[in-house]
Formats: C-alpha cells, sequence, structure tokens
C-alpha cells in the first residue's frame, strides 16, 4: 500500500505540473498581458507604454523563466529604473530590495497580488475556499444519502412502478441545468410570484448561515448530482440483486430486507463510491454558475471575476487549488476502493 501511494504521489506531482503550465502558458498569452496592461494602466495605453510596462513587471521573459519564478524555483525578476529605483517580484511595498527574499513563488507560500481586489491572493483564495468549503459540505449532506436511498430503492426491484418512477425524477434531474432549475427555484420561492419562503440571494450567507437564505442554493446544486449518482447506484444495485449468492440466500429463505442490507448494499456501493468522490472537483468547479446565479462570493465567484477580469495571478491560483482537489480526491478515491473490493490487487 505504500509503494502503491508513493507511485500515485509522484504521477500526481508530474500531472500536476503538466496542467499548471499549460494554464499558465494560456493566461501568459500576449493578448492577455496586452489587456492586463491596459488594464492597470489606461485603455489608450500605447504599444510602447504596454511594453515598457510588461518588460517592467517581468511578463517579457521567456516563458520557462517566468514558470520557474511562478514555482518558487528561479530567483524573483528584477527592475531597475533610469533613477536607479529597484523593483520586483520578491519585494513588496516598504520593502528594502536587501531585506527582500531571493525566491517567492507558491512553493514558498506567495501566490501574488490581485490587480482586482488589490491583496494577496493566498488570503484571497483561503477566505473563498472556506465558503463555498460549507456549500459543498451542506451539498453534499443532502445530496449523497439522498441519491443512495432513491438508486437502492429502485435497484432492489428492477422494472417495477417503484423503480420506473424513481429513474424518471433522477434522470430529469440530471438533465435540468442548474441556472434552470436555479433560476425556477428562486421564481417560485424567493419572488412575489411565487410563495417567499426564502431568499433569493446568498450574499448574507457569507457572514452568517440560515436555512433561509442558504437551501435554494444547496438544493440547485444537489439535485443537479443527485441523479447521476442515484442512476450509477440504481444500476449497481440491480446487478448486484441478479448475482448468484443473493439466489442462494433467497433459496435458504433469508428475508428480502436482510439480503438488501446484509448481502447487497455492501457491493452495491462499490461503484457509487467512485462516483461520489468525484463529485467534489466537480462541486468546486461546477459552483460557479449557482454561485454567480446566487451572488454567494465563494470560489466560484472569485474564479469568474478573475477570469473577466484577467487577473492573471488570482486565475492561476484558482487553477491550482482546482488542479491539486482533483488529484487529491482521485487518490482517496483508489484507495478507498481497494479497502471496498478486496478481490483489486495493487500491481
Amino acid at each position: 500500500m505504500g509503494l502503491f501511494i508513493l507511485r500515485r504521489l509522484g504521477v500526481m506531482i508530474l500531472t500536476a505540473l503538466c496542467l499548471t503550465f499549460i494554464v499558465f502558458f494560456l493566461t501568459n498569452l500576449y493578448p492577455n498581458l496586452e489587456k492586463l496592461a491596459k488594464t492597470q494602466g489606461n485603455q489608450r495605453m500605447s504599444d510602447e507604454a504596454v511594453t515598457s510596462y510588461l518588460g517592467k513587471n517581468g511578463y517579457l521573459q521567456p516563458l520557462p523563466v517566468k514558470y520557474g519564478q511562478w514555482l518558487g524555483v528561479l530567483p524573483g525578476h528584477t527592475f531597475t529604473d533610469d533613477e536607479g529605483k529597484i523593483t520586483g517580484r520578491c519585494i513588496k511595498r516598504g520593502m528594502e530590495p536587501a531585506d527582500a527574499p531571493t525566491f517567492c513563488g507558491i512553493l514558498q507560500g506567495d501566490w501574488g497580488q490581485s490587480t482586482v481586489f488589490k491583496a494577496d491572493v493566498g488570503e484571497i483564495v483561503s477566505t473563498r475556499l472556506g465558503l463555498t468549503g460549507w456549500l459543498m459540505l451542506f451539498v453534499m449532506l443532502l445530496m449523497v444519502p439522498s441519491a443512495l436511498i432513491v438508486g437502492v430503492l429502485a435497484g432492489m426491484r428492477e422494472g417495477s412502478k417503484l423503480d420506473r418512477s424513481l429513474s424518471t425524477f433522477s434522470i430529469a434531474s440530471t438533465a435540468t441545468p442548474e441556472y434552470v432549475s436555479g433560476v425556477i427555484f428562486i421564481t417560485l420561492f424567493a419572488s412575489s410570484a411565487g410563495v417567499k419562503w426564502f431568499k433569493g440571494t446568498a450574499t448574507s450567507a457569507a457572514d452568517d448561515i440560515t436555512f433561509e437564505n442558504f437551501f435554494l442554493p444547496v438544493l440547485t446544486i444537489a439535485l443537479y448530482g443527485m441523479g447521476y449518482i442515484a442512476r450509477m447506484t440504481r444500476a449497481s444495485m440491480t446487478e448486484v440483486m441478479t448475482a448468484q449468492y443473493i439466489r442462494t440466500a433467497r433459496l435458504k429463505g433469508v428475508s428480502f430486507p436482510n439480503i438488501v442490507m446484509k448481502h447487497a448494499l455492501r457491493n452495491a456501493l462499490i461503484a457509487p463510491f467512485t462516483v461520489i468522490m468525484l463529485q467534489f472537483p466537480w462541486l468546486l468547479n461546477g459552483v460557479v454558475i449557482v454561485e454567480t446565479l446566487f451572488n454567494y462570493k465563494g470560489f466560484g465567484w472569485t474564479l469568474v471575476q478573475a477570469a473577466g477580469n484577467n487577473d492573471i495571478e488570482l486565475l492561476l491560483a484558482c487553477s491550482v487549488v482546482a488542479v491539486f482537489v482533483v488529484l487529491i480526491t482521485q487518490l482517496i478515491s483508489d484507495i478507498g476502493y481497494v479497502f471496498l473490493n478486496p478481490r483489486i490487487r495493487i500491481a
């Protein structure tokens, strides 16, 4: 198991380097850098002024050099103007150049400065990620038990009226996009056109989470993901219920509830476990629409702001977080799958 985890960690690091380099390359294309310069200066900047700004801030260096400085494995960029004033990536405001560190990348915990929020990127990401974490927690608490119950009930008796009804509900919930169901919920439960049981915005939930301001975004996300997990659980349950050992248990006179709970359920949850673990990266990136719709200023909302305002440092930080969440959840999924299914050998 230890060797298996080490190999997985090695693959994760290599994958993370490749993915972050691709994102770094795309965000550092010259049109994006030109837009950044004009955003920080003015839209009427000449080409010479744009080049001067980019050169002063180290954006015109070779791509591998910039990537190494961003990672923190190469010395940070420095620039000396005509008056002899030294500025650079590692030299913060009010800091003497002699006191500045040589390396200042993400490996040193320096994520850079946001050009939109005018604050440290690390603080912004940690704060917004915490808000999205609460949203993901409540979504999983609602989505996973509900989906498993629906899937198990549908798969216990394949082809029955209950199976067809629950399968139709699962397909309908998955086929309805979040922006559609979100608008419907707001119209029905948070506007004068329906009943005002809840709030149509989750802005206040950032400071104080209540059932009134948080239930609609949670329900919108949970309903969309519930159908997929329920369908996977139903398919797995249906397969298990036709297995030979289940037939043997029936012939021995074991009651149907005992067959389901003691013999079928654990084996039926092996496939859904992987799907459930993959919901975490989907939730982290899939909340973009819902957080924007309900104006909940979490990770997804921040990602939209970073992309819309060409905030390169913040966009890179959000990408790194998303990559590592995907890789870590896949590692946990692989380890959990081995424990749930002893027939899987670790080669």
